[in-house]
C-alpha cells in the first residue's frame, strides 16, 4: 500500500479529532486544523518542508486565536451565586427577626433555613432577596 503525504495528513488530523473527542480539549481541534492545512499543502505538491511549514502556521495560529478568544470571554460567576447554576438565587424571602450577629431563621419553600445578612446596611426585618447559598445558609441581601 502505498501512502502519500497527503493521507498521512488526514489520518493524523482524524486521530487528532478522535483525542479531542475523547480528551474535550478544544485545542486538539484546532491542531487538526493545522493537519488538514497540511493535507491540502501536499494536494497542492509542496514538498515535505512546505507541508510541515502550512500545518505548523495554520494550527498555531488557530491555537493562538482560540486561546486569545477564551481569555477575553466573560468569567462566570462561581456556582453559590449563580443563578443559572442554582435557580434560588435572586428568589425573595421574609425575614421576621435578626439576631445580633446577623443569624435569621426563614421559611422558604416550606422549609426552615439559616440565614445569614451580607448587605451593607443594618439587618432589619422584611423582605429580603437571596444573593448566594453557602452549604445550607441563605446569603441575603435587603431587597431594593
Amino acid at each position: 500500500m502505498d501512502w502519500t503525504g497527503a493521507t498521512v495528513w488526514w489520518i493524523a488530523a482524524g486521530l487528532l479529532v478522535v483525542a479531542e473527542l475523547a480528551s474535550g480539549t478544544f485545542y486538539l481541534l484546532m491542531l487538526a486544523l493545522g493537519a488538514g492545512a497540511g493535507a491540502l499543502a501536499a494536494h497542492l505538491a509542496l514538498g515535505p518542508t512546505g507541508q510541515m511549514l502550512c500545518a505548523a502556521a495554520v494550527g498555531g495560529a488557530a491555537v493562538v486565536a482560540w486561546h486569545l478568544r477564551r481569555d477575553r470571554a466573560p468569567r462566570a460567576a462561581p456556582a453559590e451565586s449563580n443563578p443559572d447554576v442554582n435557580l434560588d438565587i435572586g428568589q425573595s424571602v421574609q425575614v421576621d427577626h435578626w439576631s445580633e450577629d446577623g443569624i435569621a431563621q426563614v421559611q422558604y419553600r416550606g422549609a426552615g433555613w439559616q440565614a445569614r445578612f451580607i448587605g451593607n446596611a443594618p439587618a432589619r426585618a422584611g423582605l429580603h432577596v437571596i444573593r448566594a447559598i453557602e452549604g445550607s445558609r441563605l446569603l441575603l441581601d435587603r431587597q431594593s
